[in-house]
């Protein structure tokens, strides 16, 4: 059970961008708590709804009068410095903090803090872990970076001392945490526009791993070459996972995938046979993150029949290779977060794994910076669909000071011969991807903007009945 002396002194508490994932979480875990929780968001969504329909006051649009009784004011770091609110906040003299600091202070009220971090898979394991230590009957409080159909949300309140936490590197918000044990899965070179270069995101990751105590644990990757010096800076036990190091403590064999794209493989712990796991969610990239998982919860001594039940149940999070529906019942449509190239490439290939005719893929870049930054890697990463649609750039915190568009990344898939289709509204898009796939198709909407709202558009509605 969290330890809330401290949060205690403050007994009303604003949210302002109370919308976002991990806001969200945060104040139905503080309404649980027994604190007076009010926010407001800029935009209405099914976050800010499922907080209405939990007794959470929110407002869409500016809250002033909220602002004005609260004994401290939590916000987003996507907050511009001179929001209304917070001014109204510095003016009444009422306490603010960003969303990083404050759950920070809420991770060290748990004895047990399990972070899970990296540039890619963060959400799914863990979910994967938040769903074993369930499975278990630990009870552990969570926090994910998605909605999780097995938890009905993004967020869990248990009655441990565990708390499970997706923890993420942009702005070096993970550094604000008091983590017990960190899983590191790997480093890869987005957030430019923050970090700059990959050295420096090295860097904060070594930072990162320095905030672990000596009691603690680091789970980390030993195949990601950019995590190799993350070792030498735990003082903490240590438990490697990986495919192709053999060393590694944790080691996956026998990979197969049936026909869902889905794998099978036998787990290796310290080169003796631990267990054959069989996934519910496709692609190879997700060995590695049940490898992570299954490494983090055999140290915690969770029986391994447990862990193999618990993944085998976990059918992913929402937006990550999620199934929206079917388009004339025969052609398949999946959703997914991908972002970032190296992402889209292991969409790329647990597609190949399935059993399907033509694969499409509708790819809507989020923010100028990445964009830009890895136009050639984006092209090289779509290459393999055999349909490519993009879509105009989601600019989300940006504005377009990069001289770069849609049609530039079109122009780049081209130039290394694949034929690709700029298209930039919606309508037209769900109406040509109607009329031109075929059965057995697969389509898969990606991006971290709008474009799952393509995905809606496209698939079968359910027939109205006309009974009354």
């Amino acid at each position: 059970m969290a330890n809330l002396n401290q949060l205690r002194l403050f007994r009303n508490i604003h949210m302002r961008g109370i919308g976002g994932t991990s806001m969200s979480g945060i104040a139905e875990m503080l309404k649980h708590w027994g604190f007076h929780v009010t926010g407001s968001d800029d935009n209405q969504s099914e976050l800010t709804d499922k907080l209405i329909a939990k007794g959470i006051p929110v407002t869409i649009g500016y809250d002033f009068d909220n602002v004005s009784k609260a004994s401290l004011v939590v916000y987003t770091a996507a907050m511009r410095e001179d929001d209304p609110e917070l001014l109204q906040a510095k003016s009444l003299n009422i306490p603010i903090v960003e969303r990083a600091d404050f759950l920070g202070e809420i991770t060290k009220a748990f004895e047990d803090t399990i972070c899970i971090s990296g540039t890619h898979g963060k959400t799914t394991t863990t979910s994967m872990i938040a769903l074993c230590f369930i499975e278990a009957g630990l009870d552990p409080s969570v926090q994910v970076g998605a909605i999780i159909r097995q938890m009905g949300g993004n967020s869990r309140i248990g009655n441990s001392e565990y708390f499970v936490l997706e923890a993420c590197e942009y702005v070096e918000s993970f550094l604000s945490f008091y983590p017990k044990t960190e899983v590191i899965l790997n480093i890869d070179n987005d957030h430019l526009d923050y970090f700059g270069t990959v050295e420096n995101i090295i860097t904060s990751f070594e930072k990162y791993v320095k905030l672990l105590p000596e009691e603690g644990l680091l789970v980390v990757n030993s195949d990601d070459p950019h995590c190799a010096t993350l070792s030498k800076c735990a003082d903490s036990r240590i438990v490697t996972f990986g495919l192709t190091t053999n060393n590694a403590n944790f080691i996956a064999r026998n990979i197969s995938f049936n026909s869902n794209g889905f794998p099978t493989f036998d787990v290796y712990f310290n080169n003796n046979f631990y267990k054959t796991i069989s996934l519910s969610i496709p692609g190879k990239h997700n060995v590695y993150n049940a490898l992570a998982c299954i490494a983090t919860c055999h140290t915690y001594g969770l029986d391994k029949q447990v862990i193999t039940t618990a993944l085998k149940k976990f059918t992913g999070a929402h937006r990550r290779y999620e199934f929206v529906g079917t388009i004339n019942k025969n052609v398949s449509v999946f959703d997914d977060y991908a972002h970032h190239p190296t992402e889209i490439q292991a969409l790329a290939e647990a597609t190949k794994r399935k059993v399907h005719n033509n694969a499409w893929v509708i790819f809507q870049p989020h923010t100028y910076s990445r964009t830009k930054n890895l136009l050639h890697d984006f092209a090289k990463a779509l290459s393999p669909f055999d349909n490519i649609i993009i879509t105009d750039i989601y600019a989300a915190r940006e504005k377009n000071n990069f001289d770069i568009s849609a049609q530039d990344l079109v122009t780049e898939i081209q130039k290394i011969g694949r034929k690709a289709t700029y298209m930039s509204d919606f309508d037209e898009i769900a109406r040509y991807i109607r009329s031109h796939t075929i059965n057995n198709d697969i389509v898969l909407t990606v991006g971290a903007g709008t474009i799952t709202n393509l995905a809606q558009m496209l698939i079968d509605k359910p027939e109205q009945s006309n009974e009354f």
